[in-house]
């Protein structure tokens, strides 16, 4: 295995594990969520309020904060002494915990204007605003601890750990679930539980990765040092990363203020359909992303091109290489996996169904929001956050205008569709300007293996498609079977799939069985 496979292939498999964990977490909290509130009010009234802390979090944490403190900080880490690394973590230490207690801070008293801003539909429904109020001042201080989290997520990941930060979600999940079953029964309204366990998945994903930052020997000290050079070079990459974050937020945005318009549980559908998608999103996507940014930043800041565009195709490859039978798998089997996993309780049949119809449309940009994101990334590494800046907004604008003439004729569905078109408009757009600022697509794992991934994605469509044709989907079936009965499904999918890229000798398939073997040496 080649260095540069090992330098994205290894870490991404640790975040993948971790992430995964989280994911299966997840899921079976939004089991517990669908069981417990179902896509009435109550829960819509949820989902709005932890979206818009959630929401932040991408911006300010997770998006500029990641997106401007990493190639920095790696830098200095190259080319300075630790002190004066050090210096630079507890500057933005220090300067991040003034922000984020403003911005907690005017959250929580002005969520009447904020839920006002995000679900102006609810105030024609009684009772469902001033709940979805009430809640956002619960959740709204999980964005003060989840981007402190992020901060040591760059450390860590810069210093090459990057168990802790993708471990640490899995504590969100966790105090979720213990809030639907347990601390809700303290309340006179049960989802009020719910909250509360969002904000103490907060705090104790902050514990977690003390004792990891205490290993790589760094400890934060209050330095209010804010004209120090690193301070401005953060800033001035903050800025239009946390616009770019913005406006892809908008886009979430526009689709809840849309979806407060149409029918009673459209927004919980667009939920539990975009969770499932950010399933593979996330284990995958966002794993290779994760680990292939501080080594596309330490590429950049050795000013070696040819690593740099190596380790970047090499990530595409193996983002296209997962997601593309991901997709395959969650659309064809988009509404056995739906019923399994949320029909029970307050979840019923007709509500399987929608949620299922916008998973279909959301699927439609699945390889182009992991592939994005994989550009954006190197767009970052390279400290040019303007030009995602610049794409973004074009995007979000044509995803609102989208929005607006699907959402009609195709409701929640249509705005389902808007995201994916917005998205594909979106990865193209980035793919361009890469070849403008690189000299190169970043496209050639297309003439290695692109069209043999797309060949083994299409084997097993064509061998899920007839398993379904044969077999059928009993809905009267016990739980049981119909959970033996979709597992055999997924893994007869899987199966096929990686015969055929071993068959056609998919160069991604090599690089993975690789990484795991070394992984296990001694």
């Amino acid at each position: 295995m080649s260095e540069e496979d090992s330098t994205v292939a290894r870490p991404a498999g640790t975040v993948a594990f971790f992430t995964f964990l989280s994911r299966i977490l997840g899921l079976f909290r939004d089991m517990v969520v669908a069981f417990s509130f179902g896509a009435a009010s109550y829960a819509d009234a949820f989902f709005v309020a932890f979206r818009i802390p959630n929401m932040l979090r991408r911006m300010v944490a997770e998006g500029a904060l990641t997106a401007s403190f990493l190639p920095v900080y790696v830098d200095y880490l190259e080319h300075r002494e630790p002190e004066d690394a050090q210096r630079v973590v507890n500057i933005v230490f220090t300067l991040l915990l003034m922000v984020l207690s403003a911005i907690t801070l005017v959250g929580v008293l002005f969520s009447p204007w904020i839920i006002h801003l995000f679900a102006p539909g609810f105030v024609s429904v009684a009772g469902k605003f001033e709940l979805a109020v009430s809640l956002n001042r619960i959740v709204f201080p999980y964005i003060f601890f989840v981007s402190l989290v992020a901060l040591c997520m760059g450390i860590l990941n810069a210093k090459g750990h990057f168990a802790a930060p993708a471990a640490s979600p899995i504590l969100l999940n966790v105090f979720m679930i213990l809030g639907a079953l347990w601390i809700s029964r303290w309340f006179h309204v049960p989802i009020y539980g719910l909250a509360v366990g969002v904000l103490l998945g907060g705090v104790f994903q902050l514990l977690l990765q003390l004792p990891a930052l205490a290993g790589k020997g760094v400890r934060f000290r209050l330095d209010f040092s804010f004209r120090h050079p690193a301070v401005r070079r953060i800033g001035i990459l903050f800025l239009p990363a946390a616009f770019g974050a913005a406006v892809y937020q908008l886009n979430i945005f526009v689709s809840n203020i849309l979806a407060s318009f149409l029918p009673e549980g459209s927004i919980s559908y667009l939920w539990y359909a975009s969770r499932l998608l950010e399933f593979p999103l996330g284990v995958f996507g966002m794993a290779l992303a994760t680990a292939a940014f501080p080594s596309l930043s330490q590429q950049s800041s050795r000013q070696d091109a040819a690593r740099f565009r190596r380790i970047f195709e090499d990530t595409l490859g193996l983002i296209t290489f997962v997601t593309l039978p991901a997709m395959v798998g969650l659309i064809v089997l988009r509404v056995p996996i739906v019923e399994v996993l949320f029909q029970r309780g307050a979840f019923e049949a007709w509500t399987t169904q929608r949620t299922a119809d916008a998973l279909l449309y959301y699927c439609i940009g699945m390889w182009p929001i992991a592939a994005g994101r994989i550009v954006v990334s190197a767009f970052y590494s390279v400290q040019d956050t303007r030009t995602p800046v610049k794409l973004s907004f074009i995007a979000f604008v044509a995803n609102a205008i989208l929005s607006l003439l699907l959402m009609g004729p195709m409701l929640h569905c249509g705005l389902a569709l808007a995201n994916s078109l917005a998205a594909i408009l979106n990865a193209g757009m980035l793919f361009y300007c890469f070849r403008n600022r690189m000299g190169t697509w970043g496209l050639g794992w297309v003439r290695e293996s692109g069209v043999k991934v797309l060949f083994s994605s299409a084997m097993m469509a064509l061998a899920l498609l007839g398993l379904q044709r044969v077999l059928g989907w009993d809905e009267a079936c016990p739980f049981v079977w119909k959970c033996v009965r979709l597992a055999l499904w997924i893994a007869a999918g899987g199966g096929v799939y990686l015969l055929a890229c071993l068959v056609s000798r998919v160069k991604e398939l090599d690089t993975i069985t690789k990484s795991l073997c070394a992984g296990k040496r001694p």
